[in-house]
């Protein structure tokens, strides 16, 4: 009350409703103007519209005769656009730009707010407006003026050749057939920006009469301004109460609303949801769920829900497989639609997925490739289908992601067997569609039944280890002690005190892990080189029985020689793993399982001749130690031994050498001239091992 003492009302104005020009007033904003040019000076040329686009193009006539004209610029954008020739075409027939042209655009979507308001003897007159155009200068002409540029450019360049050339100059053209358009192409090409900018360019524009400020038809058309008739009768609009009335006038803004970020299409809003009809809420919940139990589905959709109509809804979007509700194929992929893998209609796509669902409803697995082969799809839509209904298992295939619902199928048998009646009815189409086999249409429940114990865990892996060595390891003491009587027997002369020695023995457990070495594959279960329950030595207190060293020395050096005549060079790490391969190959019993040191090894290449290459490999190299020993037999009495020992030397330099040095080298050093060729073979004879 105090406000409005001191905001006195000093005058009460009626309002009001004209709607003589109602969708007809536009209200147009014009450009910057100089202060001392006014629009009611301006003369108009030409107007033009496009009511549908809201469209409008004005064309004023420039005063030449102002001082802030300069005239040699207008001169010169004319001769520009028109060039040298005025005929009926050209823009500034006065050779001098003496008009602009004026586009227009949009400067509100929503213009229901605003309204032309006209006061007039105590009386407010308003007239709504169907639009708001901002017009802004148009440079068509600059477009007109580089084409123009462009064509005498080319008129230039056509004029140096000759008449003959251009006789001459024959193109090859290219004939293509267009296919007939589908459906999906012709939604495609209409949502497109060429064809908007295509349909926009086609509507027609309509040609008006400007009349100015001052004319009589002017005068005539701003009467309709005001409104026709003062009787309460013909403005029953007004005839509300003043918060209605507000309304009305200032309507509530909607485009902050259309401005907030729409929510992605799999999120949904459970209090938006609820909004909708419930077969809308269970299709909506089963397209983005996609399997469900009917408990979880009477859940979601809120206490209060008649389960009978719920049952009734959920069979018109899903079937039952395995007690659970499925969304059907054609939700997912409706008519008229694609795979955005493969291109595949979605017809294609639903009798797939409808073969992986009725797959599921005879067993709990599936195999992909089978589905594949079946139905002939990507695998990527394949696996799409999978996704929906079933969890990835290794080494078994594909799992129905939920548990067969017992309770489900328990209290509603009548619509258990419609169900089966359905999936009769598709399988039906699918034998015919597909030409399915016996063993498609068998299910395989015995063949997973016999499969699943094949599946072990790792600990009972360890248990059956286990039990396996404990079974066995009285036999293996048995023949251990065989064998090493039979070995005390033959060399008795060499150990004549053998009762009196005590035999180191190391306690066998059961709880010893197993080896996983990376030569465990290449030794056929040696350790170290020795078969632990075949070995016919048997080392006392550490050391080989006499007699058995010059046995053991003489077959690692034929076994050292024979390996460096066949490979000239071999890194430790190399010899060691032919080494493992040839103790493979041996009987058991051989003298080589008496253990084979690193250190022998090595002592026994050197004895057969060989040297080791000191190679400069660089200190960052990722190789291991037994790799950066590099061994080479230096004569083996063939023509090569030269080259090779200049290779050697080379290397033992650098561990990288540039082929043409290399050449260089050898031809300098065995005083011949080699080719690249010759070159190469002595490279493949000498490093065949490494290179």
């Amino acid at each position: 009350m105090a406000n409005e003492e001191d905001d006195p009302i000093i005058q009460e104005i009626d309002v009001f409703l004209a709607r003589s020009l109602l969708e007809k007033l536009y209200l147009f904003q014009y450009p910057i103007r100089p202060a001392s040019m006014t629009y009611d000076d301006v003369t108009h040329l030409s107007a033009k519209i496009k009511p549908k686009q809201q469209k409008v193009e004005l064309e004023m006539a420039i005063d030449t005769l102002n001082p802030n004209y300069c005239r040699s610029k207008g001169e010169q954008i004319a001769l520009n656009v028109d060039g040298t020739c005025t005929d009926e075409t050209s823009t500034y027939s006065s050779k001098l730009m003496d008009k602009q042209t004026f586009c227009s655009s949009q400067a509100a979507s929503n213009v229901s707010r605003y309204a032309a308001a006209v006061y007039k003897k105590g009386e407010l007159h308003l007239t709504p407006l169907h639009g708001i155009l901002q017009l802004r200068p148009s440079f068509t002409y600059l477009d007109k003026a580089d084409a123009k540029h462009r064509e005498r450019e080319a008129a230039n360049e056509g004029g140096d050749s000759s008449q003959d050339e251009a006789e001459d100059d024959v193109k090859q053209i290219t004939v293509r057939f267009s296919r007939p358009e589908t459906e999906q192409a012709r939604q495609r090409r209409v949502q497109s920006y060429e064809f908007l900018q295509k349909r926009q360019a086609e509507e027609h524009w309509v040609h008006l009469h400007y009349y100015g400020l001052r004319d009589s038809r002017s005068e005539h058309e701003r009467q309709y301004l005001f409104s026709q008739g003062h009787g309460l009768a013909e403005n029953t609009e007004l005839i509300k109460s003043p918060s209605e009335y507000l309304m009305m006038l200032m309507p509530p803004s909607i485009e902050e609303e259309n401005e907030k970020p729409m929510a992605p299409s799999n999120v949904l809003s459970m209090a938006q949801l609820r909004t909708l009809p419930l077969a809308d809420q269970i299709k909506i919940l089963m397209k983005n769920v996609k399997v469900m139990p009917f408990a979880n589905l009477l859940g979601l959709l809120g206490s209060g829900t008649d389960p009978t109509a719920v049952l009734r809804c959920v069979q018109q979007v899903a079937l039952l497989v395995q007690g659970n509700w499925v969304v059907k194929s054609d939700v997912l992929y409706p008519k008229d639609t694609s795979s955005p893998h493969s291109g595949v209609p979605a017809e294609v796509l639903c009798r797939g997925r409808d073969f992986v669902m009725w797959k599921f409803t005879q067993d709990r697995w599936v195999v992909r490739k089978e589905v594949a082969a079946v139905t002939k799809l990507c695998p990527e839509d394949v696996k799409d289908f999978l996704e929906h209904m079933s969890v990835a298992r290794i080494n078994k295939g594909w799992e129905f992601m939920l548990p067969y619902d017992e309770d489900f199928v328990k209290k509603h048998p009548d619509i258990v067997q419609r169900q089966q009646m359905l999936w009769m009815g598709i399988q039906a189409k699918l034998e015919k569609v597909y030409n399915l086999l016996k063993e498609h249409l068998t299910p395989k429940k015995q063949e997973a039944q016999s499969a699943h114990p094949l599946l072990v865990s790792g600990e009972q892996r360890v248990n059956m280890a286990k039990a396996k060595v404990k079974q066995n390891f009285g036999q293996l003491e048995k023949e251990f002690q065989r064998q090493k009587a039979e070995m005390k027997s033959n060399d008795s002369s060499a150990k004549p005190d053998v009762a009196n020695i005590r035999i180191k023995e190391e306690p066998v457990s059961v709880e010893e892990p197993m080896d996983t070495s990376a030569h465990e594959a290449l030794n056929n279960g040696l350790v170290n080189g020795l078969h632990p329950a075949q070995g016919p030595l048997d080392p006392v207190n550490g050391h080989l029985p006499g007699g058995c060293i010059d046995r053991v020395a003489q077959e690692l050096k034929a076994f050292v020689s024979s390996t460096f005549k066949k490979q000239f060079v071999l890194t430790l790490s190399e010899l060691k793993r032919l080494f493992n391969l040839h103790l493979a190959s041996l009987p058991p019993g051989h003298t080589l399982f008496s253990g084979i040191s690193d250190k022998m090894l090595q002592d026994m290449v050197l004895d057969t001749g060989c040297k080791q290459i000191l190679v400069p490999f660089p200190p960052q190299t990722a190789a291991s130690p037994d790799e950066l020993k590099v061994y080479a037999l230096w004569e083996a009495g063939d023509t090569y031994d030269q080259h090779r020992q200049v290779l050697l030397e080379i290397f033992s330099k650098n561990y990288r050498v540039r082929r043409n040095v290399i050449q260089s080298q050898l031809s300098q050093e065995c005083g011949e001239d080699l080719n690249k060729q010759e070159v190469d073979r002595v490279l493949k004879v000498s490093f065949c091992s490494l290179w």
